[in-house]
């Protein structure tokens, strides 16, 4: 039986190309939408709960392992998602931590294509000076945000109500929601927000 909480274009999502740095990215050619967050925030597996693919995108036990930027192509249509490099966390050299977010400001400043940014955050940590500063790329250009406040299933239903409250006050020019992959709670109102802005006409 198919679940009804999936959309339709997202769950067509299948594996593009990986691609180092901008520079190497595929030709600037349909709407995308860029998943981004500190490298345990949950990335990977909202976008396989939001695809209904358990394996799209690498869950690894080891944070930070999404070193590339990833592309996943929505069926027969133009558009894509994209997986950016995990920040702040990864047990990795300093020097290649400096080389994966001078990537990653690069992408979100230039990717003429980018038609919004869905930021994870850890729904019980505060927000990081490198999530207000990935913000911040995308509010310099306009570029719409979806928070997506993930592992919610770890708090009460009142206390994650009241961690999203805060953080409107923190950010009311974002949608703000909270989410679980484990129980797919806040799935359907970010895979509309995700569909809308690909349809949206730029």
């Amino acid at each position: 039986m198919r679940d009804l909480s999936l959309d339709p274009l997202l769950s067509q999502a299948r594996f593009h190309i990986s691609a180092p740095t901008r520079a190497s990215c595929p030709p600037e050619s349909g709407p995308e939408i860029a998943f981004c967050g500190r490298s345990n925030a949950g990335k990977s597996s909202a976008l396989n709960v939001l695809t209904g693919q358990k394996n799209l995108a690498r869950v690894s036990k080891t944070p930070g392992r999404t070193q590339l930027i990833n592309f996943f192509e929505l069926g027969d249509t133009d558009a894509a998602l994209v997986d950016l490099p995990g920040y702040g966390y990864a047990k990795v050299p300093e020097a290649m931590k400096r080389e994966w977010q001078k990537h990653l400001g690069d992408f979100l400043e230039h990717r003429v294509t980018l038609r919004g940014l869905v930021v994870l955050m850890d729904i019980r940590l505060p927000m990081t000076a490198l999530d207000a500063q990935l913000l911040a790329f995308a509010d310099a250009r306009n570029l719409e945000t979806l928070i997506l406040l993930t592992k919610s299933d770890k708090l009460s239903h009142n206390q994650a109500a009241k961690a999203r409250m805060a953080m409107v006050k923190i950010r009311p020019e974002s949608t703000i929601l909270v989410f679980s992959a484990l129980h797919k709670v806040g799935l359907q109102d970010a895979s509309a927000w995700i569909v809308e802005r690909i349809h949206a006409t730029p």
